[in-house]
């Protein structure tokens, strides 16, 4: 553990100082989140949802992995679940979309072509298309598959990332480096245009300017009626930062990224401890007390 989490708060001691506490919307990003080391379900988060379920508060998946994974993922859970797919590309609820952001086609071609090329002369890189309908990639050696099969659930294999006829959510690269240090600033020219996020060690995210997981849980909140003092959010990467910020209950895991640990209102212990599931209970146990 980092120093920055050894010397912050944990709960129930958030930073923000509020006593009063009625939560109705809990989001919860997914990999070093809610997944343990093996990138499971905990079995006892689903005693958990009933609990939440039956509170009436809403719980939501929000991850950069696609919308048939996490419906996968959570096949146990109600119904009308939410989720925050695509890193908040992608709104949907009952099955139906709420809403999407999307990649313009001049900015696809862009990415594509530049990706291509730095994959041959710098980096060892994987691309995935993000579409609505799937997720499609070009290349198909074992090493970058089993890394995709892990996020996307609807999966084709192409011979042209230029050819299939799906609205475009994002382009996920992965680096089999550190994408912090080779993919990542690489792609600072689509910065202006586009927003650029460092999801996790290896993977990269290129969406439409604005389009990210807090900008789609406000969306949620307006359409729920939930405000930011009733909601609870659980992060660990630069991607969970504008969504950490969407709630007064913002937590990050203690294996966070030093940036959002700087930036939530307090520290969960480690998705490894099962440190979200055990915060959660504490949270819930606070309310009914």
């Amino acid at each position: 553990m980092s120093s920055t989490a050894e010397s912050a708060p944990t709960t129930p001691q958030v930073r923000a100082g509020r006593e009063e506490f009625d939560p109705r919307l809990v989001v919860a990003d997914m990999d070093g989140t809610l997944l343990d080391g093996e990138g499971r379900i905990p079995e006892r988060f689903w005693p958990l949802l009933e609990r939440m379920h039956s509170r009436g508060i809403v719980f939501v998946p929000a991850s950069g992995r696609q919308y048939a994974t996490l419906s996968r993922l959570f096949e146990r859970a109600p119904a009308d679940t939410p989720y925050v797919a695509e890193n908040g590309t992608y709104l949907v609820k009952d099955g139906l979309e709420l809403a999407s952001t999307t990649l313009a086609r001049a900015i696809v071609v862009e990415a594509i072509t530049y990706l291509r090329e730095l994959g041959r002369t710098e980096l060892e890189l994987g691309v995935v298309l993000c579409g609505k309908r799937s997720a499609y990639v070009e290349r198909a050696d074992e090493p970058f598959l089993s890394e995709v099969r892990k996020y996307y659930a609807a999966l084709e294999v192409v011979d042209d990332l230029l050819v299939p006829d799906d609205e475009v959510l994002k382009i996920a690269v992965f680096d089999f480096g550190d994408a912090e240090t080779g993919a990542g600033p690489r792609l600072d020219r689509f910065r202006e245009a586009s927003q650029v996020v460092i999801s996790n060690h290896h993977w990269v995210d290129i969406m439409a300017s604005g389009a990210n997981k807090g900008a789609a849980v406000q969306q949620l909140q307006q359409r729920l009626g939930i405000t930011r003092e009733q909601t609870v959010a659980f992060g660990d990467y630069l991607n969970d930062l504008e969504m950490l910020d969407t709630a007064t209950w913002s937590f990050a895991m203690a294996n966070a990224h030093p940036e959002v640990l700087a930036r939530a209102a307090a520290i969960a212990p480690a998705n490894t401890e099962q440190g979200m599931l055990t915060t959660l209970t504490e949270l819930l146990d606070r309310a009914e007390g």
